[in-house]
């Protein structure tokens, strides 16, 4: 799953340990996520959308679509 995670945390000049401790996950699972490697819980794409104030589906959307 792609994501705008690093474009929204470069935004507000935010390192991913700030991210991190802004949603309670280590830097690493945000690293993780930036790249696409690990897709995030319900409950913690609910956490990103609360922080950066935008719905879900503008933070992720599925990329399968563009391989086809």
């Amino acid at each position: 799953m792609k994501n705008r995670l690093k474009v929204l945390r470069a935004e507000r000049n935010w390192t991913q340990a700030d991210l991190a401790a802004a949603v309670d996950v280590s830097r690493q699972t945000i690293n993780a996520i930036e790249k696409g490697k690990f897709d995030p819980s319900l409950s913690l794409a609910f956490k990103f959308s609360r922080l950066f104030d935008a719905p879900i589906e503008s933070l992720f959307f599925d990329d399968s679509d563009s391989k086809n």
